[in-house]
Parts: structure tokens; C-alpha cells; sequence
């Protein structure tokens, strides 16, 4: 079996793989509603697990979606439905009733150690469907996005990142790692932390940082952007938010990227915020084609998962 908890940890070529996979499985579906089973049905009586410790719309719906479009089945678990934590369960337990009933497990955590005890628990591949550091399927799934849109691969390409040192950026440098593109991140300086910086200076070819976001932009073919206070961030959010006054993609900063650039965000958005409704509903802007291909990339995630990439 293979985890899929972050991209640093996953080999280039399965990575690739993945990617292919996506592309083949989304043409497939091209006449097919969204209930219609894929015809090979790979996973046909398999069942994911999934835990939510963390509110989720495009996760919930792209895995569950992704799970019983393969043919297999869909459980979801809430925190506060189980033993777990306050009932005086510890997660070891609670892994192995999951490896007993399930064949995958996919897990939105706020907790590093959680995803670490699971990992070391289960019996059965573990997805991360976000945590504090890391969010995996959610970069991968850009990656498929930019290169469908652009018909480039990403290593091609100059991307950009403005707004908050967060679980996004880390899974994205990780990327420009492991893929080999070139990305400027612009942040006030105070916001990210020393792993972020160790990982720039030891790939100082491939990662730039900025202060200015206008020299960050500068001739970039991709625009990425997230919220400036995640949920459950730990900080005086009205300072934060004065703090990054200054890195809002709007009419102006785009000036400085190419004519031809495209806008990405993972979403939920603050419009008026890190973005400008303009932008999002703009010519540029893919993010609900970026929201869709979730659930195509998902699909070639579990089945990686499981061993079962052709």
C-alpha cells in the first residue's frame, strides 16, 4: 500500500503517473453524469473511510465523489461522533477498527501528530486531506489544472504565489521541488517561518522570495492565492489582515504578470480581501475549472493508494 500524506515524500515518476492517470479518467468521462460509474469500476467494493476535524466542502465532495465514481463506497466520520480523544480512545484503537471496516482512510486534520499516529496505526493507506503543514491532493490537483490549461508542463513555467506562509505554499514548494518550476513567493517576512526559508536558500534556482509583490508577479504565467487568515489561525486576524494590506491581487498588481496569465485560488476566497471579485469572475481566472479537476486527480490518488495505477 502507499500513503499519500505529502509530495516531498512521493517519487517524481508516481507523481507523473498520477497526473496521466488524471488526464485519461477525465476525458473518459466526458459523456457521463456525475453518479455514472467509471466503466473499468477499479475500486468496485472497496470503501473509503474519511474523518473531518476541520470544516470541508471541496474535500468532502472531490474524494467523496472520486470514490464512488471508481465504484467503491464512502463512509464519513465527524470527531465529535467517535470515542475518540474526550471518550478516552486512543488513536491506535481507533485505527485499527478503521483498517477492520475500511480499505482507505482519508483524513482532515489540525493535528501533525495525529496524522503521524494514524500512519503508524493503520493497516490501510492514509490520505492527507489537509493539515497544519501540508495540503498534498489540493497541489497536486493545481499542477494538473496548470499544465491542462497552459499545455505546458509546469516546469515550464513561472509561477507565483502572493499572500500567506501556509499548509498551501509549504505542499507548493514541495512541488516546485519535486517538478522543477520556477516559483517567486511574496509575503510579508514576518509570516513565514524559518522552514520555509531553509527550504528557498536550498533551492535558491528554482524558489524566490519578495517583500513587493509587484516584483514577484513580474512576467508570471500563474497567479496563486489563499486566504490571509486560515481558519483556525492563531493570531490577532485585524492585524494580519493590516499586515497584508498590500498583497491583494486586483487589476492593478495582474498588470505586472503576463497578458495571458491564469488566477488560481483553492478556495473559500475572502473576496476584497487577498482578491478582488474582478479577478476571481475574470478572463483569467480558472478556479472553479481548478475546483472540478479535484475530484479527477483524487480518483488517480486512491488508486495509487491502493496499487492500482495502470
Amino acid at each position: 500500500m502507499n500513503n499519500f500524506l505529502n509530495l516531498k515524500d512521493i517519487n517524481y515518476n508516481d507523481l507523473r503517473k498520477i497526473i496521466k492517470d488524471s488526464k485519461k479518467r477525465k476525458i473518459k468521462r466526458k459523456n457521463l453524469h456525475t453518479l455514472d460509474l467509471d466503466k473499468d469500476m477499479p475500486l468496485k467494493g472497496k470503501l473509503l473511510i474519511q474523518m473531518f476535524e476541520k470544516s470541508s466542502l471541496r474535500t468532502r465532495l472531490s474524494f467523496y465523489l472520486a470514490m464512488r465514481q471508481l465504484g467503491g463506497g464512502v463512509h464519513n466520520l465527524r470527531k465529535d461522533e467517535l470515542h475518540l480523544g474526550q471518550g478516552g480512545e486512543s488513536i491506535k484503537d481507533t485505527a485499527k477498527i478503521i483498517s477492520i471496516h475500511g480499505d482507505i482512510f482519508m483524513l482532515r486534520t489540525d493535528s501533525e501528530v495525529k496524522i503521524l499516529e494514524f500512519k503508524n496505526n493503520l493497516d490501510i493507506p492514509l490520505i492527507n486531506g489537509l493539515s497544519p503543514n501540508s495540503h498534498p491532493a489540493q497541489v497536486l490537483s493545481d499542477i494538473f489544472t496548470i499544465e491542462e490549461i497552459k499545455k505546458k508542463k509546469i516546469s515550464n513555467l513561472k509561477i507565483c504565489w502572493i499572500g500567506d506562509c501556509n499548509n498551501v505554499l509549504n505542499s507548493l514548494i514541495e512541488a516546485s521541488i519535486k517538478f522543477s518550476f520556477k516559483l517567486n513567493i511574496a509575503s510579508p517576512k514576518k509570516y513565514c517561518h524559518t522552514k520555509i526559508f531553509n527550504l528557498i536558500n536550498s533551492n535558491k534556482k528554482l524558489i524566490k522570495f519578495f517583500t513587493d509583490p509587484k516584483q514577484a508577479i513580474f512576467n508570471a504565467d500563474v497567479v496563486m492565492t489563499d486566504k490571509f487568515v486560515s481558519l483556525n489561525d492563531k493570531v490577532n486576524q485585524k492585524k494580519k489582515k493590516k499586515d497584508f494590506k498590500g498583497f491583494q491581487v486586483n487589476k492593478e498588481l495582474i498588470k505586472n504578470a503576463k497578458k495571458d496569465f491564469i488566477f488560481l485560488h483553492c478556495l473559500p476566497a475572502n473576496r476584497g480581501e487577498e482578491v478582488t471579485s474582478e479577478i476571481i469572475d475574470g478572463k483569467n481566472s480558472v478556479v472553479w475549472h481548478q475546483a472540478e479537476n479535484r475530484f479527477h486527480v483524487q480518483k488517480s490518488i486512491l488508486l495509487y493508494c491502493l496499487k492500482k495505477l495502470r
